[in-house]
This record gives C-alpha cells, sequence and structure tokens, in this order.
C-alpha cells in the first residue's frame, strides 16, 4: 500500500437528525453495540426514560414492581410513572442508573436524550443536584415532564397544568445556571386540529414555549394506548390511526405556531416520540407508515425539522425495530420496520455532513463536541476490487467510532483490531473504488474532562499516529 495520508474532517448536522429510543415502561435497555451492529451507524443521540418521585414512600423502586399487587388497568394508574428510577439527585448515586447507560451512549458516538418525569413540587436544591448531575455529560439534550398538556402522567395530577408550566421553566432557569451544558425540550400537545390557531393550553405553556432550548410533540400514526390491558381489536376504544399525511401537517402547524409565540424567532422542532405501532396496523402497514412519512418530510423544501426520535429499538409490544422475545429479554425479534428504518437513516437526508479539511500530521487532537460538531481524521484509500480482508490494528487505548463505506464501526479502549469487512457484506465493491475512512475520538469514560476551560463543551484526544490498516484482496490460500 502506498504511503497514507490524514485529513482533517468536520461531522456536521444532519439536514435532519435520527434519534433513537432504548428502553421505556415498554421495554429494557438494549446495549450499543448490539444497536450498532444492526442498524449500521450511530444515532444523533438515544433517548433513555427515567422519572423522580423522591417525595414519595415507595421511591425508588419502579412502581409496577413495587405495587405489582395493585389492581391496575392502564399504565399509569400506578402512584407515579412507570419508568425505570433516577437513581441520582440529592443523596443519589451516580454509579448507578441512567449514568451507566449515558456513559454507555457518549462512548458510542452519540448524545444522551434523557426523558424526566419529576414531581412538580421538589425543592429547588433537589433539582440543583439533578443539574450537577447532569454537567459531565457534555452537550445532551433533557425532555422534562414530556406530553405535558396530557393527564396520564403523575405530574400532571400533583398541581395545575399552569403548575406543571411554571415547574418547566423554573427547572429550566436553574439548568441554566449549574448545567448550561443541557439544552431543554419542551414536550406538549400542539396543534392537534387542522381547524385550530392555537397549541393545546397555550395559555399556561407560552411561556415555557419562549424559555425552552428545543419544541417538541410526540406523534404516533397509529397507537394501542391501552397495551398492554387489552387488545386492539375493531371496533376498540384504546387505539386510534390517523392518515400520514395528517400527521405530518399537524406537526408542522404545531412548529409555526410555536414560531409565532416566540415572535417569530426560530428555534429547532423535533419529534421526541415518533412511530405507527403495529398492535393497530400489523407489521407491513408500519412500516410503509414510516417510509411514507420520511419520504413527505425530504420532499418538503422548507426543511423545518430538525430531528425525530424513533419510539422504540426494542418494544414488548409492537412499537419497536424489534419486538422483545417473551422467553428471553435478551433476544429481540427483528420486524419490517427494521430494514425500513435502516434505509432511512442510511439516506443522506438523515446522515451528518462530513466537511474535508486540510492535511494532518501526527500527533494531532480530536475534538468531540457532539454527534453534530466534531473534528476527526479522514484516510483516502484506494480498493483494486472488493476486499477479502480489510481491518485496521491499533496499538493505544483510544476509544473511537470509525466509519468506511457507509458503515460504522466502534472501538473501545481495550480492542486492538477492528475488522471492517462486514462494511463490504450489504455494498459489496463492483470495481476499483475509492473510500474514505473516517475515526473520531468521543470521550472514552462517557464523561466529559470539566477541569478544562470549555470541558462542559468539549472532549479532547490526543492520536498518536495513525493505525496499520490491512487490505487484501485475495483469500490468504486458494
Amino acid at each position: 500500500m502506498s504511503e497514507i495520508k490524514a485529513y482533517g474532517v468536520h461531522m456536521g448536522k444532519a439536514r435532519c437528525a435520527v434519534d433513537l429510543g432504548d428502553g421505556s415502561e415498554r421495554g429494557e435497555y438494549v446495549n450499543q453495540d448490539y444497536i450498532l451492529h444492526k442498524l449500521g451507524r450511530p444515532h444523533r443521540g438515544v433517548s433513555l426514560m427515567y422519572c423522580y418521585y423522591p417525595l414519595d414512600k415507595e421511591w425508588p423502586g419502579r412502581i409496577s414492581e413495587v405495587c405489582k399487587d395493585m389492581d391496575v388497568s392502564f399504565q399509569w394508574d400506578y402512584p407515579y410513572d412507570d419508568y425505570f428510577t433516577y437513581k441520582g439527585g440529592l443523596g443519589g448515586s451516580r454509579d448507578d442508573e441512567p449514568f451507566n447507560y449515558m456513559r454507555e451512549v457518549r462512548r458510542h458516538g452519540q448524545e444522551v436524550v434523557l426523558t424526566l418525569t419529576i414531581d412538580p413540587n421538589v425543592s429547588d436544591e433537589q433539582l440543583i443536584a439533578i443539574a450537577e448531575d447532569l454537567r459531565p455529560f457534555g452537550r445532551m439534550m433533557l425532555r422534562i415532564n414530556h406530553e405535558a398538556t396530557g393527564d396520564w402522567f403523575s405530574f400532571t395530577k400533583r398541581t395545575d397544568y399552569q403548575g406543571v408550566a411554571n415547574f418547566y421553566c423554573r427547572f429550566n432557569k436553574i439548568l441554566k445556571e449549574y448545567a448550561p451544558n443541557v439544552t431543554t425540550i419542551l414536550c406538549i400537545g400542539g396543534i392537534e386540529d387542522k381547524n385550530a390557531t392555537e397549541i393545546i393550553m397555550e395559555k399556561e405553556f407560552s411561556q415555557a414555549v419562549k424559555e425552552t432550548g428545543i419544541w417538541s410533540v410526540d406523534k404516533y400514526m397509529a397507537l394501542h394506548w391501552g397495551w398492554p390491558f387489552d387488545v386492539a381489536l375493531k371496533g376498540g376504544t384504546s387505539h386510534s390511526r390517523s392518515k400520514v399525511e395528517d400527521t405530518y401537517v399537524l406537526t408542522k402547524m404545531s412548529y409555526n405556531r410555536f414560531k409565532e409565540i416566540n415572535g417569530g424567532e426560530e428555534k429547532p422542532m423535533v419529534m421526541s416520540e415518533f412511530n405507527a405501532d403495529g398492535d393497530v396496523t400489523g407489521p407491513y402497514d408500519q412500516a410503509q407508515m414510516v417510509k411514507d412519512f420520511c419520504d413527505i418530510l425530504k420532499s418538503d423544501p422548507e426543511q423545518w425539522l430538525s430531528g425525530f426520535t424513533f419510539y422504540q429499538f426494542r418494544d414488548r409490544g409492537r412499537l419497536g425495530l424489534e419486538i422483545e422475545d417473551p422467553n428471553n429479554a435478551d433476544c429481540g425479534i427483528e420486524q419490517p420496520v427494521m430494514q425500513t428504518y435502516k434505509e432511512i437513516i442510511h439516506d443522506d437526508f438523515f446522515k451528518p455532513q462530513m466537511t474535508k479539511g486540510g492535511e494532518l500530521s501526527f500527533p494531532c487532537t480530536l475534538r468531540w463536541g457532539s454527534s453534530e460538531d466534531a473534528e476527526g481524521i479522514e484516510i483516502p484509500l484506494h480498493f483494486e476490487k472488493n476486499p477479502h480482508f480489510c481491518e485496521v490494528v491499533f496499538d493505544d487505548e483510544s476509544n473511537l467510532m470509525l466509519e468506511i463505506n457507509g458503515k460504522w464501526f466502534y472501538k473501545s479502549p481495550k480492542a486492538k483490531t477492528i475488522d471492517l469487512m462486514s462494511a463490504f457484506f450489504e455494498k459489496p465493491l463492483s470495481a476499483q473504488t475509492d473510500l474514505t475512512l473516517r475515526i473520531f475520538a468521543p470521550p472514552a469514560s462517557g464523561e466529559n474532562d470539566l477541569t478544562i476551560k470549555d470541558g462542559l463543551f468539549n472532549s479532547y484526544t490526543t492520536i498518536e499516529k495513525l493505525p496499520k490498516i490491512r487490505i487484501e484482496f485475495e483469500p490468504v490460500e486458494k
């Protein structure tokens, strides 16, 4: 192989980012290595869902386990929300969840999108403790008391809706002071009727719309909210299905109204939960509806949506790319929407944009701001034909994300050799081709170093030299 040259590369925002839900009241967390192998690329962010009700006598137990003998006929009938419980906060531990998952998400080149339902009666001191918990996790996003104009979550039963909105603003202000690295997501009902001119509870939530960092709605094109207590059947009242076009239009109308409330000034708009429930549509229509929505989004020249979160990777019902195997929670049963979703996220519209820089000399320092702002290494490689062997060998303990031929790989600090051949299984080369190997360095610990000047927002890794690259175009023996 001829002398290898390396160049700088900047990874920036996609035209529309994709995030992925991983674990909730409906499914367990799935490790990031498995997800990366299945989907072939990291997401902008991974959504983790937790609750914080420290004033309740049942806390910190997961409420469906603590109250397993309670007579419940609806998912949200427990004393507090049936999410995993946030083990940090005042008197808590950062060695428990969600922090271990948050570290894993960030090591794999993704940002944390933390959903937290919170008792609005907690003190400022308790909220400050949460803010302190989140400081090391870089440019993360926090969705506070989502679907706040609904009536199913426990926090809506502990104050009135103005109280819910005021709590949002109170916590948002604390985060700006104590954890400015955290961007808040306001998730409310938005416009829910084509003839409406205001968002749901606009009077109560207008100030929150102005103060939040990101606007959001949750939109399921089909949903069985009676799960798991009944079955969605024709004529039933615990499920619904909408037209794909209507879902798109209402979401865009919500964005435009948020902007009007904010004096015409734009903010990022996301769909924090998006899918069509296979309980209602069946597996084939589910995949088609997701594809149709994304086709409409791509064809819209206004490009108003910053990102969406697919809910979720593995689900005990039919809201996942996989259904959890009822015999073994560690196994997933792939659904047709998996392949559809994989094709969507590998479309250039949903991929981060790469900008090549100047030639690098070594050692060099790589910066990780976020999955939408990172500086890495770009190595041009020539392939005579489809390879039989393609691997990179490292002699250091770096934590890296690598991409070639559209497929991404993770190198943990303990890994030395990364086999890149799977990048050519689904996309084999048919002729001589020039490809680019890209390398980025998210923080090895999953946390930023807060002792450096800009550690709240950036992580740095020094790369002493390039790895050895082995490419062979024939078997070792014939």
